[in-house]
Formats: structure tokens, C-alpha cells, sequence
């Protein structure tokens, strides 16, 4: 029996279907069938106006970001797809914090509805600092669908990984 790592929490009938279609040979097929297309934003100046546009159409009244790039050095062991961070300096004598979101780079090459749920996901820590039911409501406030497209994601880190891909 395959194990699908990250489809652990969801229910065994999920998974069960996935297994089907790893068994089938389909997998790929479903995900292609899905999300054929790939998305466009290949540099972080481009990345950081995609997360600015969502963030002024959903979350105006949310910190500004300054800086949202993609990161080679996120990947898959460190279970981080996506990070927002928060970086408090001194100037002066005031404390100047900076916002900081990083995409890891293999969504440069994913279907458009990947990267903003990964966009969307680390923007809704601007607002709500825990995975709660708020949080997941505003993920999808700003993205409707986010969690079937969740769902899928895990389905494409768990084909990539089949595939041998670091």
C-alpha cells in the first residue's frame, strides 16, 4: 500500500481514491486534466506584484509587505511551501518591522491555481496567525475553492514526488 505522506490527515476513502489512480497510471492524468495550464509569474518582481494585487482586492486594512519572493531554499524537508515572515529592526529609536512572504520555487513552474493558493494561504497570516477556523474561512473568502484546490496540491506533491522530483 502506497503511503501518501501528505495526504495523511484527510479521510481513507480521499486516499484510497488517490492510490486507485497511482495504480491505474492516472494520476498524472487527473492532475493534467485539472490544472493544464501554467502560470506566467516567473520572477520575484513579478511574484511580489501577483501578492500585492491580492492583497489590496481582499486585504487592504492587512500590513503592507515588503518583500515576497521566490526561495530556492524552501522545499519539501523543510515541510514549507510558503512563509510569511516578520522581521523587527531598530532605526533610530524606533522598532521598523518588516513583512516578508517566500514562495518556494517549484511553484515557478505549477498551475496558476497553486501558486495563489500559496499566495493566498501566507497572506491570511496577516490577519489570523493560526491555522483556526477563521483563518481557513478567510483563505476562502480570498480563494474560492481553497481547500479542493489544497486537496489537489497535495495530490501534485505526492505525484512529484513518484516522479522522483526534488
Amino acid at each position: 500500500m502506497t503511503t501518501l505522506k501528505y495526504l495523511q490527515a484527510y479521510p481513507a476513502a480521499l486516499q484510497e481514491q488517490v492510490r486507485q489512480l497511482i495504480a491505474r497510471d492516472q494520476l498524472s492524468a487527473y492532475l493534467e486534466q485539472r490544472y493544464p495550464e501554467r502560470h506566467a509569474v516567473q520572477s520575484d518582481k513579478a511574484l511580489y506584484a501577483y501578492a500585492l494585487a491580492l492583497k489590496q482586492e481582499h486585504l487592504r486594512n492587512a500590513p503592507a509587505i515588503d518583500k515576497v519572493l521566490f526561495d530556492n531554499r524552501l522545499d519539501l524537508t523543510h515541510r514549507a511551501l510558503g512563509l510569511h515572515t516578520t522581521i523587527s529592526r531598530v532605526q533610530g529609536g524606533n522598532l521598523k518591522s518588516k513583512k516578508e512572504i517566500r514562495i518556494a520555487a517549484l511553484f515557478k513552474e505549477a498551475a496558476p491555481e497553486f501558486l495563489r493558493m500559496i499566495v493566498v494561504h501566507e497572506l491570511a497570516h496577516f490577519k489570523e496567525s493560526d491555522h483556526n477556523k477563521a483563518f481557513y474561512k478567510l483563505c476562502e473568502y480570498m480563494m474560492p475553492g481553497y481547500h479542493q484546490v489544497e486537496f489537489d496540491l497535495r495530490v501534485y506533491l505526492t505525484w512529484r514526488d513518484l516522479q522522483g522530483k526534488p
